[in-house]
């Protein structure tokens, strides 16, 4: 039988350490730059699919205090919560499948470096369309980085989608705006290169 989307990352990070996963980042500098350049300390942020990142480690680091994480996987938010330590209390973390989570506040900044390419099924990427729609303040940021059109046609053994800009325009242009657009490569942690497009999208 196939393992559950769930059951799948649960496996993953209970199985794998840091090092072991293509997209781990010591210091997410992309993310972190973009972030920042957006939205103050005060600002509501969210970054999804976040459980093995160390981007929250950052943000607080740097005095934001409206954090949550959300993933699919509770292993990957208590291997987080663990580094953070007693910081751990001051963020909100999230156990859900993002395809059907319901948040109970809005985001002035939704930040997501590890979710949306594997939405490959249509409805789950109108599902995400529609949380986005409905999480994000007026004026407020979508901060999205997915595989690119040169980049891994699958990741930790799954399909992926990859995009490129106007097929972000495309998807998301009704509502949001696409402010800037580049592609980086990602260094991974056993010497490989992956092709990401990162894209900052202002909600209208």
């Amino acid at each position: 039988m196939t393992p559950s989307r769930k059951d799948h990352w649960e496996n993953v990070y209970t199985k794998k350490s840091d090092q072991e996963v293509s997209w781990y980042e010591e210091v997410p500098v992309q993310s972190l730059g973009l972030i920042t350049e957006l939205a103050g300390p005060d600002a509501h942020i969210i970054d999804v699919g976040g459980g093995n990142s160390n981007l929250v480690g950052e943000l607080l680091l740097r005095g934001y205090q409206q954090l949550t994480v959300l993933d699919i996987s509770a292993a990957a938010l208590e291997r987080t919560r663990q580094k953070l330590g007693t910081r751990a209390s001051n963020v909100v973390w999230e156990v859900a499948d993002v395809t059907s989570y319901v948040p109970d506040q809005t985001f002035d900044v939704w930040h997501d470096r590890a979710t949306f390419h594997f939405l490959t099924d249509e409805a789950d990427q109108k599902s995400y369309l529609e949380l986005v729609q409905r999480a994000i303040k007026p004026g407020g940021y979508l901060v999205l980085a997915t595989f690119a059109t040169s980049g891994p046609e699958k990741c930790s053994g799954l399909e992926i989608c990859q995009y490129d800009t106007p097929g972000l325009e495309a998807f998301f242009g009704e509502h949001f705006e696409v402010v800037q657009a580049f592609e980086n490569t990602h260094e991974t942690p056993f010497g490989t290169s992956q092709n990401f497009i990162y894209a900052v999208l202002r909600k209208r």
